[in-house]
């Protein structure tokens, strides 16, 4: 009973900032100083899903795909890295860590200005792979880190064994490698997802207004001042988000984090 006493008051203090959201996108006519909305309506929604909204559903389409393909290219380049940096020492080691929490604490706005004019020059300015790679530089350094925390607890014995008994190296990676840094794995795709999915300030200068992301037109629908449907515009872009935390959440939780610092 205090189990659940304690889950749900984390779940109401949880969704509790998201009920204004939820008010307003639901909302005709709502002035001050009323606790609740004086009429109720779906013209935000209907909006949200007719003709007219079409350019919310692009933007949509677009955030999920470039939060997936950076979230792929991230594990695809971060789990050698981490396994690297996580059992094996070289020259370099440090300096190479240095360089990799550089676009971690140096402010978004100067990086992305800093790497504008290579990616005009490159030709990748106003492209998907552009914001992808942008998306990159900082969805990559995290997903490193993780691994390489995962690679830290990690005994590679296994793999001698493995072999030794006649595994090829596939089966190596897919039933010794794999299964035990799982957990890791998904914590990684976690921020690199989250990470992406809520770029604003990277994707506006890289993609030059033309790759409109959810976050972008968020912002102008808060500017234009049309609450409802800023309002219903904000509970979908809070939604994937919240699915992909929730059920990895769901799968740590029967897993556990075993190999994870």
């Amino acid at each position: 009973m205090r189990r659940k006493t304690i889950l749900f008051c984390i779940f109401v203090s949880t969704a509790l900032p998201f009920l204004p959201l939820l008010l307003w996108s639901i909302s005709e006519k709502w002035f001050y100083p009323a606790l609740f909305p004086q009429v109720f309506g779906t013209r935000a929604w209907t909006y949200v899903f007719t003709t007219s909204g079409n350019q919310i559903l692009d933007g949509l389409f677009t955030s999920f795909s470039l939060a997936l393909v950076t979230t792929t290219v991230s594990l695809i380049l971060g789990i050698p890295a981490g396994r690297a940096l996580g059992l094996y020492d070289f020259p370099g080691k440090k300096i190479t860590m240095l360089f990799l929490t550089l676009p971690i604490i140096v402010p978004p706005l100067s990086v992305s200005m800093g790497l504008h004019l290579w990616f005009i020059k490159l030709g990748l300015a106003e492209t998907f792979i552009g914001v992808v790679l942008i998306h990159l530089t900082f969805c990559l350094p995290y997903t490193i880190f993780v691994i390489r925390g995962v690679f830290t607890d990690y005994n590679p014995d296994f793999e001698e064994q493995a072999r030794s008994l006649g595994a090829s190296p596939a089966k190596v990676i897919v039933m010794v490698i794999f299964p035990m840094i799982i957990p890791g794995v998904i914590i990684a795709a976690l921020f690199s997802f989250l990470l992406s999915w809520s770029q604003y300030l990277s994707t506006l200068i890289i993609g030059g207004g033309k790759m409109l992301t959810l976050p972008i037109l968020l912002f102008s629908l808060m500017g234009s001042g049309d609450r409802p449907v800023a309002g219903a515009v904000s509970l979908i872009f809070i939604l994937p988000a919240f699915l992909a935390l929730m059920s990895s959440a769901h799968y740590l939780g029967r897993t556990g984090l075993k190999g994870i610092r």
